[in-house]
């Protein structure tokens, strides 16, 4: 396998990436979605194609084109499109309903949206009728239904009308233009429209393409939705660059996921460590022959013990790496390197990627020593320049470019990356600091457990108690006090659950990171033990 480890990506925008890739590696398979194989030129032919159809309806550079559907090659189309025309991608998640819309599209100024008439049993028509209606969204102008699909590849776009007799010319663009606008996940409050570029785009898409020693013969099951960095920056831009294939995974399910395994044979797998969690313990991952599989990168959260152990029984020649970043970062900024071991992979985070700059700082914003917890901040690399729409959350960034992420760690002597949660989720009982994440981990280990997540609560004696929501193994048998004598041989004392409930399942993001936020909401003898 030809390594990427030593090359400098130099395209200076997305549509110029996307014309090298159709120059260099013409009729390689570039995305696979359905069955159907889409070339990397004929992606960049649909692309020009459907960027003159854009420039008919009037679609100019800077314009905001929503668009809301999973993964599917329409959405890979919409987005070299809009690249090609300087026009910019807000990013919607399918799972977004009504409030989340009007916000979303209101704040980002959308003109057009490209979305799906209906999906999982909620009818854009209706939402999109009455809002017009009733002027809720003053700035849109055109909503484009995508239509079914025929033997012609931009059939769903028909209602924009017949391609332009002649090719658009592409906008004059450079690479500090807005490209996309994605809404951060809300864990801690109201979304924010974070502004990414196609300079901050690609600067973290070639970093992580070098780390993961992409290469033209990698195959990526892609399941992280592309209105997040997870799936258009780690994902679409990181393998374009590559020149490699992305099978697009229009949801996660895990017997989706391994039935198309089985049929095409993946060399990468990415993900958060919930999926990898269901994924290897479903009960058709024996059925699959995972020799491929070279890489495993997950983010969000670190995996357990457990998990790495069972990865390393289905998918002994893949190597498993960490992977952290945000939105404000446009992507991985922070990954493991091929050499890590075992317990730097069930702790750590890693390392900063090579052009990103970091610090740990204390409240008053004073770099700390190795070993003590601070706030993490960024700066080089994808950080992005601020936000694009109203300007709420402007204080996430300083004058000097720092982006300062609201997650807490320590850096040990090596220069690796422990987090040790959020601001908001740390949670102070009887004066001790406790963050949720460390007893997350305990928890995690024990064998009945697939899923946890821990927030503070209210208490009038200590001030604040941990409250741990535990998703149990299918058939597994564990109670509360079992738990919670389980913490209490592992961790420190006032470390150790005031209470565990128990769910069939946790809310999640769209990104598919556990909404701690809705779990803060619920009062503290709420819940079924």
């Amino acid at each position: 396998m030809e390594s990427l480890l030593n090359l400098t990506f130099t395209a200076p925008t997305i549509a110029a990436a996307l014309a090298a890739a159709a120059a260099e590696h013409e009729h390689r398979r570039a995305y696979i979605d359905d069955g159907q194989v889409h070339s990397f030129r004929d992606t960049d032919n649909c692309a020009a194609a459907l960027a003159g159809r854009l420039a008919a309806a009037g679609i100019e550079r800077g314009d905001r084109i929503a668009v809301i559907a999973p993964n599917q090659i329409e959405w890979v189309h919409v987005f070299f499109a809009a690249a090609k025309l300087g026009a910019v991608i807000v990013g919607l998640s399918v799972r977004y309903r009504d409030t989340e819309l009007d916000y979303m599209l209101s704040d980002s100024k959308a003109t057009m949206v490209i979305s799906l008439a209906e999906y999982a049993e909620y009818d854009y028509r209706r939402y999109f009728s009455a809002a017009k209606a009733e002027g809720r969204l003053p700035d849109l102008r055109h909503v484009v239904y995508l239509a079914p699909r025929d033997v012609h590849v931009l059939a769903p776009f028909a209602a924009l009308g017949e391609a332009a007799a002649a090719p658009v010319a592409e906008a004059v663009v450079g690479p500090d233009d807005l490209m996309m606008i994605i809404y951060t996940s809300g864990t801690t409050g109201k979304p924010k429209a974070a502004g990414l570029t196609h300079r901050t785009m690609l600067a973290s898409a070639g970093a992580q393409a070098r780390h993961i020693r992409a290469a033209p013969d990698d195959l990526i099951q892609l399941a992280n939705p592309l209105n997040h960095v997870g799936g258009i920056t780690c994902g679409i831009l990181t393998f374009l660059l590559a020149g490699a294939t992305c099978e697009l995974v229009p949801v996660f399910k895990a017997e989706i996921v391994l039935d198309l395994a089985m049929r095409r044979p993946p060399t990468v797998i990415s993900g958060v460590p919930t999926m990898l969690t269901l994924l290897l313990r479903h009960p058709k991952v024996t059925e699959v022959d995972f020799s491929s599989v070279r890489l495993v990168f997950m983010g969000g959260a670190n995996v357990d013990g457990a998990i790495l152990e069972r990865l390393q029984q289905v998918m002994p020649g893949a190597r498993l790496m960490n992977l952290y970043g945000m939105t404000e970062t446009a992507g991985a900024i922070v990954m493991t390197p091929w050499d890590c071991g075992k317990d730097d992979l069930l702790l750590s985070i890693g390392l900063p990627l090579e052009g990103a700059q970091m610090r740990v700082v204390d409240s008053a914003e004073r770099p700390v020593p190795p070993g003590e917890v601070g706030e993490l901040w960024f700066k080089g690399l994808g950080v992005i320049p601020g936000y694009a729409g109203a300007q709420h959350g402007a204080e996430a960034f300083d004058a000097a470019g720092w982006v300062h992420s609201g997650d807490l760690a320590y850096v040990d002597q090596r220069g690796y990356v422990f987090l040790k949660g959020r601001d908001k989720d740390m949670y102070i009982q009887g004066g001790f600091n406790v963050y949720p994440v460390e007893v997350e981990n305990v928890i995690a280990s024990h064998p009945a457990v697939m899923l946890v997540a821990g927030v503070g609560v209210a208490d009038p004696v200590l001030g604040q108690v941990g409250r741990y929501y535990v998703v149990p193994k299918e058939g597994a048998g564990v109670t509360e006090q079992e738990l919670i004598e389980y913490c209490r041989s592992r961790v420190a004392n006032y470390k150790v659950p005031k209470e565990v409930l128990f769910r069939t399942e946790l809310p999640m993001t769209p990104a598919g990171k556990i909404q701690k936020s809705a779990l803060r909401g619920e009062q503290l003898a709420g819940g079924t033990k």
